[in-house]
């Protein structure tokens, strides 16, 4: 579960299994798009999916869940993702033969990032591995921004079927399949939007104006 702790901040958990990489990639690109800095979503993505796939693999019992922190300083003009593991050890870039197959995650992510390093968990117990990517100020969006439907909120605006409404209401149901949950938008105008929680919709906050002809939003 995504936890909102400041404006450009997301924290959050997951089990130690093979499916949480793709979670944590679509709970970044939604933290991203939200924020409007969606331009370093293709590094970004590859980076958080190295430090998240490293901590997955260090040796500690399966119960133990990996914390991932991802943060926008917009100060410095940095992205910051983090990955915590109950683990010892330094992580350290290897240099791996050419008929090795694996062993270049650090690599990849020392060649990406602005800088990496790890600390101490201030619990005592594993570490955090930790990298800053440069990432631009803000860049208003005038078609809105594309998040996934589980980060949009009551009062932001949806483009749907052609139109922008506005959302009343968020809630979540259970799948038809059983197998997983669905979000429910609950809209201005027309039946509620129904959507899988990683589906990316267009959105914009409340209160941006939509281009109009004769009184009507203009459809796309």
């Amino acid at each position: 579960m995504a936890e909102h702790s400041t404006a450009y901040e997301v924290k959050f958990r997951l089990p130690r299994r093979r499916s949480s990489v793709p979670r944590a990639r679509a709970l970044l690109l939604s933290a991203l798009g939200e924020w409007g800095i969606g331009q370093a979503a293709e590094t970004a993505e590859l980076v958080l999916s190295e430090l998240v796939t490293n901590a997955m693999r260090v040796r500690v019992p399966r119960d133990r869940l990996v914390g991932v922190r991802i943060a926008w300083l917009p100060e410095d003009g940095l992205l910051r993702l983090e990955a915590s593991d109950a683990g010892e050890g330094k992580p350290e870039v290897r240099a791996p033969g050419e008929d090795e197959t694996g062993g270049r995650g650090l690599m990849l992510v020392e060649a990406l990032t602005h800088r990496w390093g790890f600390e101490q968990r201030a619990c005592g117990i594993g570490k955090t591995v930790w990298a800053e990517l440069k990432a631009p100020d803000r860049v208003p969006e005038r078609d809105g921004a594309e998040i996934a439907a589980a980060a949009i909120r009551p009062g932001q605006r949806v483009r749907v079927w052609g139109a922008w409404r506005t959302v009343r209401s968020v809630s979540t149901e259970r799948s038809a399949s059983g197998d997983g949950c669905t979000v429910v938008l609950e809209l201005d105008d027309g039946p509620a939007l129904r959507a899988d929680p990683t589906a990316p919709l267009t959105v914009r906050d409340a209160g941006v104006s939509s281009p109009r002809k004769g009184g009507e939003d203009t459809p796309g």
